[in-house]
């Protein structure tokens, strides 16, 4: 029986899989400005058996306007969602989108978070699939329903903890957002721009080279090896816009053998959303 995949696999490998027992594909594709674009792409054709689970729906939680656009979602209903679809502890899980992973990544860091390991990002998602000549479906997956148990991992901190950490070396917190963004400019989603006063900025698409594939392993490490500048990795915590493209940040950093940081779900849509809390501009 061969290892589980934590972090990436091929399309090549996928396509070898495609109908192993025990392993279930999602499709995560989404786009920020039109919430029904996952769901069309996926009815005009997705991989094989896959499943889809949206976004805004199932891969996040609740908005108050306070806590973010991308919460949490409760542990319980995105298990109860997960078992619908055929993954319990067991399941070698495959995710992809046609986003660099940027959405992938999110389902990917979710289970994790529930406890469950055996998880991966197709590396290149639906274009290098569709490069490769793979086949595609325009069948809605059926499910076997199973039950999936969640054993909640501490991979997420609090806005309290970030504010009380800000600027500490406790916590050495990374922006997964654009520069531009992260400098305070062209803000175009969150009422502010800017950024969490000592958050450094590592744009998540540098985590991908021109084929649309993440870097070597040994080429991350490098390179965040020097953002880090000798903070230990447990001591990070990623974050972005709303918590979803920093989970990229966080499987680059996995990728890299570099695993131990963290996620602040709420991001800058959270921090933000309160006038009272400090805001930096620029590089």
């Amino acid at each position: 029986m061969s290892e589980p995949l934590r972090t990436l696999i091929a399309p090549e490998r996928l396509l070898h899989q495609l109908h192993t027992p025990g392993w279930v594909v999602v499709d995560c594709r989404h786009d920020l400005g039109n919430p029904d674009f996952g769901r069309a792409a996926y009815a005009k054709g997705h991989i094989p058996g896959a499943h889809f689970l949206h976004m805004d729906d199932e891969l996040s939680g609740p908005r108050t306007g306070r806590n973010g656009r991308h919460p949490l979602p409760d542990p319980d209903t995105l298990a109860r969602r997960l078992g619908e679809i055929g993954i319990d502890r067991n399941t070698q899980v495959v995710a992809y989108d046609d986003g660099g992973g940027m959405y992938a990544a999110r389902l990917w860091w979710l289970l994790n978070w529930l406890g469950h390991h055996d998880a991966a990002v197709l590396d290149g998602g639906f274009q290098a699939w569709c490069s490769a000549s793979a086949p595609l479906s325009r069948t809605p997956a059926t499910p076997t329903p199973t039950r999936f148990d969640a054993d909640i991992q501490p991979l997420a901190v609090d806005v309290n903890y970030v504010d009380t950490h800000k600027g500490t070396d406790a916590m050495h917190l990374i922006d997964a957002r654009s520069p531009d963004r992260f400098r305070g400019e062209n803000e175009t989603i969150d009422p502010v721009g800017g950024h969490i006063p000592g958050a450094v900025n590592r744009f998540f698409k540098d985590n991908l080279g021109p084929d649309g594939r993440f870097k070597p392993a040994e080429q991350l490490r490098r390179e965040f090896t020097t953002l880090l500048a000798g903070r230990p990795p447990k001591h990070v915590v990623h974050q972005c816009g709303s918590g979803v493209t920093a989970c990229h940040n966080l499987l680059a950093m996995e990728v890299a053998g570099l695993p131990g940081g963290r996620l602040y779900p709420g991001s800058w849509s959270e921090w933000c959303a309160d006038a009272g809390r400090a805001v930096a501009r620029g590089a």
